[in-house]
């Protein structure tokens, strides 16, 4: 045997794995497609800004997330408040409203239809099983519908519709109509409510990582050292009553256990010998991602602040319908603001140059901010959609009939083989610090096993 187990990802998820199994006294590989680890986290610097960085891919902590804090001070990572100083801004139905506080301002008919509609699906919500969410009272119900339908039922006002549609595009990347009210419910369920995944000071972005989310998974790499092996991608997994063979473009290697680490779409695509059970197949064919592109405009000073704004902005018209300030904290450093293209915007934008991309972008956060925000100094963007090993963020969502049908599927070992990864945690589903919990998770399961 070359280990004990073998944890295909290097992702938070696969990292925690292997970290837990190696202080159990178990030997551990761990393959990653990738040139780099981190998976859906991703820290990169600001050109023209050292030494300050942004995060390309996952990048708050908020309230809750206790798995996610203790992991960042086991490595010495500090945390700093998302910048909220000054007026956040609305843009709705064309017309932009500056406020401050967690509730929009929106007429008072919307407001109410927002939170009478909200009050029934935190209601639905506090009824979900987390960890069996097809046990859960009226499942098969709830898991016939999607989002969408159960929106344009219950809420009054297609005012109402358009606030929950923008929301579920920023919490899941996709539209409503593409995901299961039980989905909806469960998720939120696990993120506390929709409000803390909506919500910044006492929500899920309540916090960044100074030093970049992105460098946990560098720092958990640096720990495991040699048993991390980069550019390795995984094609075949075969297992038989001595163990498992895992075949990767290098050669084949042997284990007693293996924890697969990566979403449920991308371990769909590795061939299992004998194959895999029906239900856990179909389970890799019906979790789709949602789309994102992740954009930062950089620019010399945060000019927005001036004018009293804390840029951070919701709009029902796109491309960009959700931005940030991602300047560094204390003044002093660059401006950056930090723009979402979710879902399909996502997809349309992905098909044009970047240069057109680029100027969508700008000319969304120019809505937002002001004029000045067409001319940054530097420009990124990350394409989650298009990167062979990823196939999109943030995460994966269930359509209609999903969960009633294969979701016991999820967690399930098949064999030797165990699963992990955000999509399959109970608490902070689709978030680090659910991958973290998936993590420790399969790693007790692989290690009880060998025992």
């Amino acid at each position: 045997m070359d280990a004990d187990v073998i944890v295909v990802g290097a992702g938070v998820a696969g990292l925690v794995t292997a970290d837990r199994l190696v202080a159990r006294g178990r030997s551990v590989l761990v393959l990653e497609a990738r040139e780099r680890v981190g998976g859906r986290t991703l820290t990169a610097d600001v050109p023209g800004f050292p030494p300050y960085v942004v995060d390309q891919g996952g990048q708050w902590v908020g309230p809750g997330q206790e798995l996610l804090y203790t992991e960042l001070a086991r490595f010495g990572l500090a945390t700093q408040p998302q910048s909220t100083g000054g007026s956040a801004l609305v843009v709705f139905r064309g017309k932009a409203r500056r406020y401050t506080g967690r509730i929009p301002k929106l007429d008072p008919l919307t407001l109410l239809d927002v939170g009478q509609t909200q009050f029934r699906f935190d209601r639905l919500a506090r009824t979900v099983d987390l960890a069996r969410p097809w046990r859960t009272p009226r499942a098969t119900d709830l898991d016939s519908q999607t989002f969408e339908t159960w929106l344009r039922r219950t809420c009054f006002t297609e005012r109402g519709r358009d606030f929950f549609r923008t929301a579920c595009e920023a919490v899941f990347a996709t539209v409503p109509a593409n995901l299961s009210l039980l989905h909806a419910l469960f998720y939120c369920a696990s993120g506390t409510s929709l409000e803390t995944l909506i919500s910044t000071v006492g929500g899920a972005q309540q916090d960044r990582v100074v030093e970049g989310l992105g460098t946990l998974a560098v720092r958990l790499a640096a720990h495991l050292g040699g048993r991390v092996r980069l550019d390795t991608p995984v094609r075949a997994i075969t297992q038989d009553e001595t163990g498992v063979r895992v075949q990767t473009p290098t050669g084949e290697l042997r284990a007693r256990r293996v924890v697969v680490a990566v979403p449920p779409t991308l371990a769909g695509r590795i061939a299992y010998t004998p194959a895999l059970p029906a239900r856990r197949d179909q389970l890799t064919q019906r979790t789709p991602h949602g789309g994102i592109i992740k954009c930062h405009a950089v620019y010399d000073t945060p000019f927005w602040r001036a004018d009293g704004l804390s840029a951070e902005a919701a709009s029902d018209q796109g491309p960009v319908k959700v931005a940030f300030d991602a300047s560094p904290a204390g003044g002093g450093g660059p401006g950056i603001l930090l723009a979402f293209l979710d879902g399909p915007e996502s997809l349309r934008l992905g098909e044009v140059s970047a240069e057109q991309r680029r100027a969508e972008v700008l000319r969304s956060l120019s809505r937002f901010v002001g004029p000045r925000a067409l001319e940054p100094v530097a420009f990124l963007e990350r394409d989650w959609n298009a990167e062979e090993w990823t196939r999109g963020c943030y995460g994966a969502h269930l359509p209609p009939g999903a969960w009633t049908q294969v979701g016991a599927a999820l967690r399930e070992p098949v064999g030797r083989i165990h699963w992990a990864g955000t999509e399959t945690a109970e608490r902070w589903c689709g978030y680090v610090d659910g991958a973290i919990a998936s993590g420790e998770r399969a790693a007790a399961e692989a290690h009880t096993a060998l025992s």
